[in-house]
Parts: C-alpha cells; structure tokens; sequence
C-alpha cells in the first residue's frame, strides 16, 4: 500500500497527471494534494499573474439543490435560511458568494451557490463538504432534494491569459462575465462553467466528468501560456487577493461583519429588507451591521522582509502588555515583493497606519495596518 492510501487520503482524477508532472504530494483536508510542480512556488504564482495557471480543485464539494416542486424560487428561498445572502433575487446563469452561518452568528463554511435554471448548484470547502452536507440535507430536505456531485472534477484556470486558453477548447466562454455561469459541450463532454476563481485573476472554474479530466488538463497543459499550480501558489495568490482561507481566517468563532464580509449580505437580508432575517445568527449579524463588530479582519504589512505566519500573536505595544489581536494568514507575497499577512484586531486599531507589534521567535516586529486586498483584482466585469 503507498503511504497516501495508509493514511486514508482521498485521490482526484488527476492524481496521476500530478505525479507524471513531478508534483510534490501533500495531505490537505483529507486529499492528497499536489503542492508543487518543478517551477516551484514562486515561479507558479508569478505565472498566474502574467499568463494562466491550471489547478485541481476536485477535492471541493459539489452539490445540486433539485427543488422538489419544480419551481427554483422553492429552492432558493429554502437556502436563503441558512445563509445571510439573497438568493431568491440571484438570476439564472448567475453565481454568488455564500455564507453558512451558525446560531452564534459565526462562519460554518463559506461556498458558491449558482442559479442553473431548474436547480441550484452549490460548492463548498474540501474540510466543510460531509458536515455542509449534512448540515442542508437536515435544513432542506422538506423543500430540495440534496444531491452530492460523484463522478466529476474541477479545474480552475486563472490568469490574463485563461479566457483565451479555455475559448479555445469551449467555445464562447470569452463572452462571460465575472460570475457567469453556463453548460458548453465539447464534443459528448459537458462542461459547468463558472467565470470566477480564488486568486484575484479573471479565471473560470470548470466542473468535468472525471474520466475527462486528464484529457482536458492535458489539452489545456499543452498551451505554452498554462502551467500546473500547486495549492502553495494557490495560498499566496489567494493572500494577495484579500481572500479568506476557512480554518485560517475564518470559522464558527468569526462572524461575517467581523471577517469583514459585510458586502456578501445584499440589502434585502438586512435590517429593514423585504426578507431581513431569518438566517442563522441573524441577531447577532444585523446588530454589528448597524452597530459594528468588536473586531475586525484587517491587511497587515510587516516591515523588512520577515514574513508573520498565523498565529503570530500582535500586540498594540513594542513592549509589556496582552496580544490585543493575531495573524490569520500570513507569507511572501510574490507580485507586491514584500511579506503581507491578514488578522483580526479590534475595531479601535482596525484603521489604516495604525501601527502595532507581532511577536515572532521571541521577538517584537513592527507592523502596519493596511487596506485590504493587497493587489487589486483583475475580473471581468
């Protein structure tokens, strides 16, 4: 037996493509993952940004929410309970970001949710997919058949160069935008497709039978534009995005106007809204929109060029005193050339050049609160 299948991780489709590409394998969320390829981490997230990097992304959840009345309104307004966002005004072909919030007003998960015309298509973190499951057969079973996603992988290209790349397989995939969703058919393959992704680039997200997915990797790989990127490009790419990573940056102790996801709550779910409400932690969620949160996720700019990894304690002085806040998430960012990090601090210290202290080996470094993200994002509006 390998040491993968000792351990009881769990292969994508394109497991042995990774390893055929010399990927460095790794255990994440119960997955065996590729980390890296030959180029190394820095190269693949430099190449991201300047061309396309293809990505398994298989280990996510996929599930389809099939409204057991025929009527897609039923399924979204039953969703709309268990997640503060508007989901009944999402229109067809259209995806939108998601929280699954808990009776505390924390985070359980946080996921996408597309409108495909007579369901629902929902995906949820790799850690979060059986408990997410659960969680919505137990919340929504009365309204929508729950239906788990078998037999399919995902990819994501992202990068300046992805739309061009995945035209040239699915044709008319360049006329999407941002959020976009759509079925294209390449021969008998029938690709999900959504314009979105996880590193701040315009990208798409591409749901393929799993007997397919090695050959489309390999079409797409073949373009001198597209290399393979490793969950460790995907980390630091998704940081200088500003983006949350659930386990690290947020979780059922974090809420969402504490994770600084207010935006993510459209104005019919808040106080005063046709549907305010009605979500787990709503009470807790709509008094810090009207009233703030105690605390706040914030960009941090360590100086010199030591990176501030999570859980580095910040403290509000160079010396004496109790951690006020810490880091969340936190490394090297490739395309800002200096270390960055996010953490929660609280809302007195929250603002931009407020100066602070992190604590690392022993030592205290100065540190400066930022505006997040830290590289502004390139989608397709």
């Amino acid at each position: 037996m390998t040491e993968a299948a000792d351990a009881g991780l769990r292969r994508t489709p394109l497991h042995g493509l990774h390893l055929r590409l010399g990927a460095r394998m790794v255990p994440f969320a119960g997955w065996e993952m590729p980390v890296q390829y030959g180029l190394g981490v820095l190269k693949e997230h430099l190449h991201t940004r300047a061309a396309a990097g293809l990505f398994d992304v298989s280990h996510m959840g996929q599930v389809i929410l099939r409204p057991r009345s025929g009527r897609i309104a039923d399924a979204a307004a039953a969703l709309e309970r268990l997640v503060p966002v508007d989901v009944l005004g999402l229109p067809e072909g259209r995806q939108r970001y998601a929280l699954f919030t808990a009776d505390s007003g924390g985070i359980l998960d946080d996921l996408m949710v597309a409108n495909r015309g007579d369901h629902l298509f929902v995906v949820v973190n790799a850690a979060r997919a059986e408990a997410d499951i659960l969680h919505m057969r137990t919340h929504l079973s009365d309204a929508c058949e729950v239906e788990p996603v078998s037999g399919r992988a995902l990819l994501a290209l992202q990068g300046p160069a992805a739309a061009a790349a995945l035209a040239s397989v699915a044709h008319g995939v360049d006329t999407m935008r941002f959020m976009d969703v759509g079925v294209f058919h390449v021969g008998d393959c029938e690709l999900w497709v959504s314009r979105s992704g996880y590193t701040g680039e315009d990208g798409y997200e591409i749901s393929v039978p799993a007997d397919r997915a090695v050959g489309l990797a390999g079409v797409l790989l073949a373009r001198p534009e597209v290399e393979a990127i490793g969950l460790g490009a995907r980390d630091s790419l998704r940081l200088e995005a500003g983006l949350c990573l659930y386990g690290s940056d947020i979780d059922e102790t974090t809420t969402p106007v504490e994770a600084d996801l207010a935006w993510a709550i459209q104005k019919v779910r808040r106080a005063g809204g046709a549907r305010a409400g009605g979500f787990p932690g709503a009470a807790r969620i709509l008094h810090e929109l009207a009233e703030g949160a105690a605390r706040r996720r914030v960009g941090l700019l360590p100086e010199g060029r030591a990176p501030m990894r999570g859980d580095t304690p910040l403290y509000a002085a160079e010396a004496g005193g109790e951690p006020v806040g810490r880091v969340t998430s936190g490394g090297f960012g490739p395309s800002v050339d200096r270390p960055i990090a996010m953490g929660y601090v609280p809302a007195a210290l929250a603002a931009a050049g407020t100066r602070l202290w992190g604590e690392v080996r022993g030592r205290r470094l100065p540190v400066t609160v930022c505006d997040l993200p830290f590289r502004q994002p390139t989608y397709k509006r």
